[in-house]
């Protein structure tokens, strides 16, 4: 592999280069794969407000008429998600910032004293939302992980699980091979790749449910706004199925474990 450096081109030699270069994979791009893009209804500004003392402690979302913000606590920060409808980041940010600033306060009244931190709109980054999932993660010497391999939606912010879990499961399947001289062909990419498309597409389709039937719809300024049926109100009420979100979240549909005693230096 050649790759440009500050001190110039330079060749790599390896068995095997592991990808792990994010949605926007030059890796990809350059070794031509091709796979689905999903879609998504939304983009997201991510910004930063001060965060004091007596402010909620939970990590939340806001719902107003055409509009969504999630915050996560940062102890001393809130990290604040304000989700667009797709495509509108430019129009946006053609206005003048007090248009988000106004915004933020009105959906979170006790940041209101907090807007004013935000300087201008280049303290607002926007991610560009893609749900996207290569129909081959690998070519002869090459396997793509994480979001080169599936870009996630940020809903449920399970895209960094995912990609640990790839790489534990790439590790499993690798290190064994590589410590005992084997030499890395398609078919142990592919094993790779068969462990984890479907978790992968569980985890996606989930997303892109929810991007359907709740962000779209959130986003809509003319819409109702989704409710809970009756019965998820219900279940709710009950500690165990709350619970089940929560470790769907947390763990994904299948948990990876580190083999530690697989790999066996050669003799």
């Amino acid at each position: 592999m050649r790759v440009q450096s500050p001190s110039g081109d330079l060749d790599i030699y390896a068995d095997v280069i592991v990808g792990c270069d994010g949605r926007r994979s030059t890796l990809r791009d350059t070794a031509g794969l091709r796979g689905q893009d999903y879609g998504a209804p939304m983009d997201v500004l991510w910004f930063r407000l001060p965060r004091k003392g007596n402010e909620p402690e939970e990590t939340f979302a806001i719902v107003g008429a055409g509009h969504l913000m999630i915050l996560l606590n940062r102890t001393n920060y809130w990290q604040a998600a304000y989700v667009v409808p797709k495509g509108s980041d430019e129009e946006l940010r053609s206005r003048p910032l007090s248009t988000l600033r106004d915004s933020v306060a009105q959906l979170a009244p006790f940041l209101a004293a907090h807007v004013a931190e935000l300087t201008s709109w280049d303290d607002a980054k926007t991610l560009q939302v893609r749900v996207d999932r290569l129909d081959r993660w690998y070519r002869p010497g090459l396997l793509l992980i994480g979001d080169a391999a599936h870009a996630m939606s940020p809903i449920g912010g399970v895209g960094i699980n995912l990609a640990i879990q790839d790489a534990v499961a790439a590790a499993n399947v690798l290190a064994p091979a590589l410590a005992a001289g084997q030499a890395i062909d398609e078919e142990l990419l592919h094993r790779i790749q068969a462990r984890r498309l479907p978790p992968t597409k569980l985890t996606q389709m989930l997303q892109l449910q929810i991007q359907k039937r709740v962000i779209a719809k959130v986003l809509d300024p003319a819409g109702p706004l989704p409710g809970i049926p009756a019965i998820v109100r219900f279940l709710l009420r009950f500690r165990a199925v709350r619970n089940i979100p929560a470790r769907i979240i947390g763990y994904g549909f299948r948990r990876e474990h580190v083999r530690t005693g697989a790999v066996r230096p050669p003799a």
